[in-house]
């Protein structure tokens, strides 16, 4: 039995091609987090150590939400990481301890996030699946007002 015969949603198989890949760059995106929390330096230390982790634990609830509207749409999501580093998009950094190379690097991955949801939104969007375009119009927003202020940060 599965959920989408009680939901009605049909034709999910691209948008859960789009999640899976999602999760995987969410995933990577997270374990880079983790480390600019654990390895940064420098006079921004303090307000960029909190920052970070704030961060990643923001992806790590996404990564589970992703994984969560996976299952709902009948799909088993991806959990190890041989498969998300064949799978993202997203590429993972060396140990980083500079505040510009970090933020930047952050800005780029947010800019791919941004641009790959937008995609999967229209996606869900094609299929009535609304659930899929309100999780992702609300990572979209809240992306979109990180870039704002990390590129204030750095003016």
């Amino acid at each position: 039995m599965k959920t989408t015969e009680f939901t009605g949603l049909r034709n999910v198989e691209n948008v859960t091609k789009g999640l899976q890949q999602l999760l995987a760059d969410l995933q990577v995106y997270y374990t880079n987090l983790r480390g600019f929390h654990w390895n940064i330096k420098g006079k921004d230390f303090y307000l960029l150590h909190e920052k970070f982790e704030e961060m990643y634990n923001d992806a790590a609830a996404k990564v589970d939400e992703v994984a969560e509207r996976l299952l709902m749409l009948g799909e088993t999501p991806a959990h190890t990481f041989t498969k998300y580093l064949k799978t993202a998009n997203v590429k993972e950094t060396g140990v980083v301890t500079g505040t510009d190379e970090a933020i930047k690097n952050i800005l780029d991955t947010l800019k791919l996030l941004i641009a790959s949801e937008r995609e999967l939104l229209a996606l869900a969007s094609e299929i009535d699946d609304e659930v899929t375009v309100a999780l992702l119009s609300d990572y979209i927003s809240g992306q979109e007002k990180e870039v704002w202020m990390l590129t204030s940060f750095l003016s």
